[in-house]
């Protein structure tokens, strides 16, 4: 007799829905006993007005073995090397927040801190940003790829991410779900066991029951599942005071190129998003009706694009996250889980992260049962990662803006007291590794070389600092000679690169 399939449901499809599905599958081969499917609502609407991911993204595309001039060109995406910070300092001037890594690129000199090469820019007098390859790109407006002896080249040696719309990406990875079952119905209830709570079955519309032995929750804003199950809900509310957006589509100019990075442009009670996909900008403001209304939000936007917008509708923002992401056999992940304002990029971040965590348990112990105490480690690692995203976003209004009501309650009273001490340590010690807890197994998160280009955007730092981490006239001379040669090969790079619009249209739309 052969054994019964076990059944894993992930409920809800979307970005977080087809991946969880797609790593599932991934990590399930020749295990045929276990059986998949993506339960979809027939009646959920998206609004799909442009979204931004993080670098793990490309890296999860190619581990999936999908083909990313494919993936381009199908889904619309565009290119993302960082993001553009337009207005969030008190002087006005702008920043670029690149997401390559240059300390990364070689070995460390010995006793020198992994952001060492950071470290040499700022004792030097000069930006952060500028030691990048990210930075001359987005600057250049300017692809990664060069076009030599008939062929594409890859000119830089990080991944990049990418922007795209949430509705074309999910039917692109959907259509790449070859072997797991499609259901297209509404889940209007569950069937717990008795004893233990586990889901023993999802009770769909059209008298349809369907036996389940693990559930993965990516029913976004509605934690249609996992709220059943009793997880309560930890506001970020008090740090992160911007409870609306007001999402757009605007048509690109063609007299300029598509810039290949997020544009987050500081306004009065909030800022605006400007995400570039191959045949429009999606857009938006993300405000706080404490402070405005929707009709002044939106006056406030047309009068700074000098064009009237067609707004979608008026999202409202709870942010925050789950106080449990895994209970019993059901976990939620992406929206079901958490959300904060999309200011960099942590909702695909954190999901693949989360996915990647929950799949360091094999899909049989998956449908088998796991210990309450990796459980709760789990639930543990994944509220830490979640409250290290927001302290990060938290960060960002700490530039001294005082124009506004907004922006005085911010700089006054908005920064979180983890990130004011945190400031202060930093005038007088040199930011490290060593400041920040790591995930388990090495998994990527906000870490110092992501938070050093924002604190020097925002005028954060100080040289001395950084000038003590190289003691020795030896080592001074290291770093100079190692940023002079990054510098010139960056350049030299970004020289080469292609124009981003000529590479969406000529190498990818092909």
């Amino acid at each position: 007799m052969t054994p019964k399939q076990k059944h894993i449901a992930i409920v809800g499809g979307g970005t977080a829905g087809w991946l969880a599905a797609l790593l599932l599958q991934k990590a399930a081969v020749g295990a045929a006993d276990i059986r998949i499917s993506v339960i979809e609502s027939p009646h959920i609407p998206t609004v799909g007005v442009g979204e931004g991911s993080t670098s793990v993204f490309r890296q999860v595309l190619f581990d999936l073995g999908i083909d990313e001039m494919d993936f381009l060109r199908e889904t619309g995406a565009t290119l993302k090397f960082g993001i553009k910070h337009a207005g969030w300092r008190k002087d006005g001037k702008d920043y670029f927040g690149p997401i390559d890594d240059p300390n990364a690129l070689g070995p460390v000199p010995n006793g020198l801190p992994a952001n060492w090469l950071h470290h040499a820019q700022i004792s030097a007098g000069k930006k952060v940003a500028d030691l990048h390859l990210f930075t001359h790109l987005m600057r250049g407006n300017r692809s990664a790829f060069a076009h030599k002896r008939d062929r594409l080249v890859p000119l830089s040696p990080y991944h990049h991410a990418y922007h795209f719309d949430q509705a074309r990406l999910g039917r692109y990875l959907a259509s790449k779900a070859q072997g797991i079952d499609h259901i297209r119905t509404e889940v209007a209830g569950l069937t717990r066991d008795a004893e233990d709570g586990h889901i023993r079955a999802l009770n769909c519309s059209e008298d349809l029951t369907i036996e389940v032995d693990f559930v993965i929750d990516c029913t976004g804003f509605r934690r249609a599942i996992i709220g059943q199950m009793g997880a309560g809900w930890c506001s970020y509310g008090d740090m992160l005071p911007l409870n609306k957006a007001m999402p757009f589509w605007l048509d690109h100019d063609p007299k300029h190129d598509i810039a290949p990075y997020t544009l987050a442009q500081a306004l009065g009670s909030g800022w605006m998003w400007g995400i570039p996909v191959q045949d429009r900008m999606g857009c938006g403001y993300v405000f706080s009706d404490a402070h405005v209304s929707a009709d002044q939000a939106q006056a406030e936007v047309e009068a700074k694009l000098r064009r009237p917008i067609d707004v979608r509708r008026i999202i409202d923002i709870n942010p925050g996250r789950l106080d449990q992401s895994w209970i019993g056999n059901c976990v939620a992940v992406g929206l079901a889980q958490s959300f904060l304002e999309p200011l960099e990029a942590t909702s695909i971040h954190g999901s693949l992260v989360q996915l990647l965590m929950l799949l360091e348990n094999s899909p049989d112990q998956l449908v088998s049962g796991v210990s309450l105490g990796k459980i709760a480690q789990f639930n543990q690692t994944v509220a830490r990662q979640v409250d290290d995203f927001a302290q990060f976003i938290n960060l960002h209004y700490a530039g001294g803006r005082a124009d506004t009501p907004f922006w005085q309650d911010m700089t006054h009273t908005g920064i979180s007291d983890q990130q004011r001490n945190r400031i202060v340590y930093w005038q007088d010690h040199a930011i490290s590794r060593a400041d920040f807890t790591p995930l388990p197994q090495g998994l990527p998160h906000v870490e110092e070389q992501l938070y050093t280009p924002v604190l020097d955007g925002l005028d954060l730092l100080q040289k001395s600092p950084s000038k003590a981490v190289f003691a020795t006239p030896q080592i001074k001379q290291t770093a100079r000679s190692a940023l002079a040669s990054t510098r010139s090969e960056f350049l030299s790079a970004a020289r080469q690169a292609i124009k981003n619009r000529r590479f969406l249209e000529e190498y990818v739309q092909q």
